[in-house]
């Protein structure tokens, strides 16, 4: 008797060699890469590996949806006061995201390459060097520039020819910050006749000569200077400029130092009336000074040509002015009110945009009552011995950086608090504690050893 024919055995299938990240497509890993939750976080994974690192230089698209996902962090503000010419950073603690505290851990933000003067030694102060007369299309003016950073303090700081003016006694080698933005530091030092851009998150520091020196027939004694720093965010080969505006009240000249030569271009001097002009501030290319004149005043740096500009309506009062930009790009003004303060007293925020009929003029868009701001830091501004004011700081990619002072009197007890206002969402948060004083926010730029040469989409 012949036996059935037993089946045969099912064959077990392949396995399938594990899937792992690094044989993911570029593709798929930039989706990953937009799930993470800051910049700090995609540095550090992108330099991880090279495969990682070409997903990120690769592609223009994804490093804008990016930044559209995730805005530039804020790490922390330098703080400068009249009690001491010490350069105070304030990081921002954040609990949250250890990638951002590991940021601010690496970097050099108490600036210790600045150079100092040795404590038995001088410093070298360069020439003045008068400025020429005006052109009609600037002129370049060759100033002596400080020696090559170098370990050895006197390479940068020792004696020049005997024909330079002699040194001063005891000079102060105090460094003042002028500008900070897009990563970079720019301070200036009357002492030693110098200017330093300091990348904090890059530890690199560049020094460059203060520029020649401004007289003006008529305000030679009533003049002052500010300094702007223009980089190209998306262009690692281009050299960044450092912009000088000399004011005063009849008008003002605009000096350009470009990073690849040290020598400054000087533009004529331009005739423009007007009470005296605050710091300005850096939006797409111009500066704008709003504080101070009828008009704002400002200055096309891809021009070099000044103009003037209607201001946002005054509300209620007194107001100071602080010019910046959307998230979008867009110009915005800020509008924060003096005292004495009530319960309609806002935060005004401004932006000028074409109106039905094409018309560029200024808009109201957002209102942030000051009672909720006091209600955040817990301030009873209604109490008579309660005095409480509000500071803009900076207005970068649509956010509002101000502080909030709440003082008792007469005891003097007082809170000064760093505050967010996001104008797309109107969101209100409270950053942390911070001293009285000048403060410049520090915020992230987008690392450019992240942006490569490929186009790829």
């Amino acid at each position: 008797m012949v036996s059935p024919q037993q089946p045969a055995a099912a064959k077990k299938p392949t396995p399938l060699p594990p899937t792992t990240i690094s044989a993911l497509d570029l593709d798929t890993l930039r989706e990953i890469f937009l799930c993470l939750p800051s910049l700090p976080s995609l540095v550090r994974a992108a330099l991880s590996c090279h495969t990682f690192l070409d997903a990120v230089r690769s592609s223009p698209a994804f490093r804008r949806r990016f930044r559209a996902l995730h805005p530039p962090p804020l790490l922390g503000h330098f703080l400068t006061t009249q009690d001491t010419t010490i350069r105070t950073f304030v990081p921002l603690r954040s609990r949250s995201d250890p990638d951002i505290a590991a940021a601010v851990r690496g970097g050099d933000f108490f600036l210790t390459r600045l150079p100092v003067p040795e404590d038995d030694g001088a410093v070298s102060i360069p020439a003045p060097v008068s400025a020429p007369e005006d052109s009609e299309g600037g002129v370049s003016v060759p100033v002596p520039a400080p020696a090559p950073e170098d370990d050895d303090m006197d390479a940068i700081f020792g004696f020049e020819d005997d024909d330079e003016d002699p040194v001063p006694e005891d000079p102060v080698p105090e460094w003042s910050i002028d500008d900070c933005r897009d990563g970079f530091v720019v301070l200036d030092n009357w002492s030693t006749q110098q200017i330093a851009v300091y990348n904090p998150l890059a530890r690199t520091l560049d020094l460059f000569p203060l520029p020649p020196r401004q007289e003006h027939s008529k305000d030679c004694e009533r003049q002052y200077s500010d300094y702007y720093i223009l980089a190209e965010k998306e262009e690692d080969s281009l050299p960044y400029r450092v912009v000088c505006v000399w004011h005063s009240e009849h008008g003002a000249r605009a000096m350009v130092l470009s990073s690849d030569t040290s020598n400054w271009q000087i533009f004529p001097w331009a005739d423009i009336d007007g009470f005296w002009p605050g710091n300005g501030k850096m939006v797409n290319g111009c500066i704008y000074w709003t504080n101070g004149m009828t008009d704002a005043r400002v200055l096309n740096t891809a021009t070099m040509q000044f103009s003037r500009m209607d201001k946002p309506p005054r509300m209620r009062g007194h107001e100071v002015l602080t010019a910046g930009e959307t998230k979008d790009g867009r110009l915005c003004v800020v509008c924060a009110p003096l005292g004495p303060l009530t319960f309609e007293s806002v935060l005004a925020v401004w932006i000028r945009r074409a109106d039905d009929d094409g018309v560029e003029r200024w808009m109201l868009d957002k209102s942030l009552p000051l009672q909720e701001i006091a209600g955040i830091v817990r301030c009873g501004f209604r109490q008579d011995n309660v005095q409480f004011q509000v500071s803009v700081r900076a207005i970068i990619g649509g956010f509002v950086y101000f502080s909030a002072y709440c003082g008792v009197l007469p005891h003097d007890h007082s809170d000064l608090w760093l505050l967010s206002f996001c104008v797309e969402t109107a969101a209100l948060n409270k950053l942390g504690r911070i001293f009285r004083g000048v403060s410049y926010p520090y915020i992230m730029a987008w690392p450019r050893s992240l942006v490569g040469t490929q186009q790829g989409d």
